[in-house]
């Protein structure tokens, strides 16, 4: 039996798999003391403000301790499980050029939560892999960690050299930025910055993609490991009341929409329109051929003209940076969903939804319900977006006031479509007929160009065939 020693211990981090989270909720431990794991293999589920992760192992060894318990938040860069590497065993000596690459174990446990949806009923497995792909955060947990792995020994690999590198601090960068880097691969920790007070600019970023120097993360050492704390005794009528912790999406979601309200000043307009032409295209649209296969309903016409709308009124399409006292006006239109789910709201957008054909844009709408029902919605896919639609009308209602994403300077809520009688060709009639709601911030928008805005997506939905004149 091997022994263990504190020198063959290693202790794995939370990582922080999104851009500039501090802390994470562990769901679910896959493994337990005395397990043997495997480089690669999921140990545990966490959650994080923005959507549920795996984390891989980037040892081989044994579960020596887990240090934090199920439903216990931990911030980014302690210490969440100890591996002892000398109770790995020993890899059969062999070149490198002919040793085969491995499939990588698939681990076992419960089916991750699906982003949205909740545990698919009819199977408790967990999704399984496919081949060697890693999703985004599991990509971005190896890259997190490669500098530890870097500065540390394996038992049986020879002795690292006595100087190891210095620590360095986060590197200074605007959000823009930071996205510009995660999108090209580029760790900022070895970008010179060029800017003032050394921060890093687009340019040194960009310039660093034509270095293509390796990026290495250096994990910060984490405290001391604390006890975990005993639950405290509920001082209220637990048979009469259920209390339940606000964390993970729900919190992010909750201090996002509370800066949201008492720093962009709200201005909402509605107009109740007659798309009775719109649905009768939804169903000839399912008909044709190019569409096949496709999600076709009311949403994506809504979507389309949200963008002609856009592209006819291009000064919406913009952000409020406070900082720099500037209007960012964006050329680009990453079209936001917002969903519903178990956990809060989450909003994934559409990248670049303004070049798309109308069979493209089905298509993405797809894409964007099918990931989170497999709950593989990540991080990456709820940053960026320059405009939201919220669809209230799935539950029955008019219309409602929905408050702006932040970074965005509008958002359209679409009411349910109802069987209405509607003065048409002079005659009362039953029509199909809904109510938009249009939020913008008056900081960005004023009166006039809202309304525009408003009126054009009206316009179409009243008269689809404006998709093709005005688009």
């Amino acid at each position: 039996m091997t022994t263990m020693t504190e020198a063959s211990v290693r202790e794995f981090k939370m990582p922080d798999v999104g851009e500039g989270l501090t802390e994470a909720e562990i769901l679910k431990w896959y493994v337990q003391p005395g397990d043997t794991v495997t480089d690669g293999q999921v140990v545990c589920e966490v959650e994080t403000a923005k959507a549920a992760v795996e984390l891989p192992i980037p040892y081989d060894g044994v579960v020596r301790e887990l240090r934090f318990a199920e439903g216990t938040t931990v911030d980014v860069g302690t210490a969440i499980i100890a591996v002892d590497v000398a109770g790995a065993p020993a890899a059969p000596a062999a070149p490198a050029e002919e040793s085969a690459p491995q499939e990588e174990p698939k681990p076992q446990g419960r089916q991750p939560v699906l982003v949205g949806y909740g545990v698919a009923a009819s199977s408790t497995k967990r999704r399984p892999r496919k081949g060697p792909e890693v999703t985004v955060a599991e990509a971005a947990v190896r890259s997190a960690v490669q500098g530890e792995l870097n500065g540390h020994a394996h038992a049986a690999a020879p002795a690292a050299p006595a100087d190891a590198p210095e620590e360095r601090p986060r590197p200074l960068a605007k959000p823009p930025v930071r996205k510009l880097a995660k999108d090209l691969g580029v760790d900022l920790a070895t970008v010179t910055p060029s800017g003032p007070d050394g921060i890093i600019t687009r340019e040194d970023v960009h310039a660093a993609v034509a270095a293509a120097p390796e990026a290495t993360v250096a994990v910060p050492e984490a405290p001391a490991a604390a006890a975990v704390p005993a639950a405290p005794v509920a001082p209220y009528d637990t048979a009469r009341e259920t209390r339940v912790p606000i964390k993970g999406v729900r919190r992010a979601t909750a201090a996002a929409m509370v800066g949201s309200a008492f720093t962009a000043p709200h201005v909402t307009e509605f107009v109740t329109v007659d798309v009775t032409r719109t649905m009768k295209l939804v169903e000839e649209l399912k008909q044709d051929k190019e569409m096949q296969g496709l999600r076709v309903n009311p949403l994506l016409l809504i979507a389309k003209a949200l963008l002609v709308a856009i592209k006819r009124n291009p000064d919406i399409n913009a952000s409020w940076d406070e900082a720099d006292q500037e209007i960012v006006l964006k050329h680009y239109v990453n079209l936001g969903i917002a969903a519903a789910t178990p956990r809060g709201l989450i909003v994934p957008n559409i990248k670049d939804a303004h070049a798309k054909t109308l069979p493209q844009l089905a298509e993405s709408l797809g894409e964007l319900v099918s990931t989170a029902r497999d709950g593989r919605t990540s991080p990456a896919a709820m940053q960026g977006g320059t405009v939201t639609i919220t669809n209230v009308g799935v539950f029955g209602i008019d219309t409602g006031t929905p408050i702006l994403n932040p970074g965005e300077a509008a958002i359209l809520a679409v009411g349910a479509i109802k069987l209405q009688p509607w003065v048409h060709k002079g005659k009362v009639k039953p029509r199909q007929v809904t109510t938009l709601a249009l939020s913008f911030d008056h900081r960005l928008v004023d009166g006039e160009l809202g309304s525009k805005v408003l009126a054009d997506i009206a316009a179409i939905l009243e008269q689809p065939k404006r998709l093709i004149t005005w688009g």
